[in-house]
This record gives structure tokens, sequence and C-alpha cells, in this order.
């Protein structure tokens, strides 16, 4: 498995001051997306979450992955083995003395999580990410129409 690097120019209108993230952004999602943090593994309501629908960048709203790409890692954070196409880029990250892939939205670089090789198939990829840095959107329901 080996991820392919995204470019590092944000889409037009989503270049934000550091006040702005902060305005807009919740002090934990803050602190995941921007100052790429970590949140303390088990905490996300997302773990639990396998609904059918998209998990969206907390920051930016773009997708990122569908459910049924989600997995339980038993590692205490939501786990997909493949992001949309596009979604997502990567970069090498040697914090902590570790070589680690770290895993960001394409669209507003926000911090997402990280990237192993021991996932399931068919990728066997492992995108770990903070649940922080996620909103789930669920599949409308069959049948219902809107308003």
């Amino acid at each position: 498995m080996q991820p392919k690097e995204q470019s590092d120019a944000a889409p037009q209108g989503l270049e934000k001051s550091d006040s702005q993230w902060q305005r807009e952004l919740t002090p934990e999602q803050y602190r995941v997306l921007r100052a790429h943090g970590t949140e303390r593994a088990g905490t996300s309501p997302l773990n639990s979450e396998y609904r059918s629908g998209t998990f969206r960048c907390a920051g930016c709203g773009q997708p990122l992955f569908k459910s049924d790409t989600k997995f339980d890692s038993d590692t205490g954070w939501p786990s997909f083995y493949a992001p949309l196409q596009g979604a997502v880029g990567t970069s090498d990250d040697g914090a902590f003395n570790m070589q680690r892939t770290e895993v960001h939205c394409s669209a507003c670089r926000g911090h997402l999580g990280h990237v192993f090789p021991d996932g399931p198939q068919p990728s066997g990829a492992r995108y770990c990410m903070n649940g922080a840095a996620l909103n789930f959107e669920p599949a409308p329901t069959a049948g219902v129409k809107k308003a």
C-alpha cells in the first residue's frame, strides 16, 4: 500500500486565517485539524457509527469516506480501508521519532489522522482517523421524500 501525495494547495475559498479556524471549529476540532493533535482513543462517538452514509471533513465539509469502507480496527479510532477518490492527501510524519504517513483533507488540508499498511482487503490500508476531524451525514432514507 503506497498512499499518493496530493497537492498542497487548498482550493480557492478554503484559505482561512488561524483566528477564522478558531472561531469556526470547536476547541477539540481545532486542536486536531489545525494543530495536528490526536484525540484520546475510544472517545469519539463515531467509533460506533455504522449507519449508511458519508463521513465528511469537520473543517470544510468535503466528503472523505463512505460508511461501507468503515471497519472496527480495535484501536479506539474510526478506521476505514479506503477514502473517496481525491478526498485525502498524505505526507510523511516523523513526529515522536516514528515514521508514519499523515492523512489530511485535500480541500482544507486539515489533519485527519494516519494511514497504516495493516488494514483489511481489498486495500490492505487502515485509515485511522480522529473522530473530532469528521462529521457523519446519514444516507437519505429510501422512500422518504424531502419537503
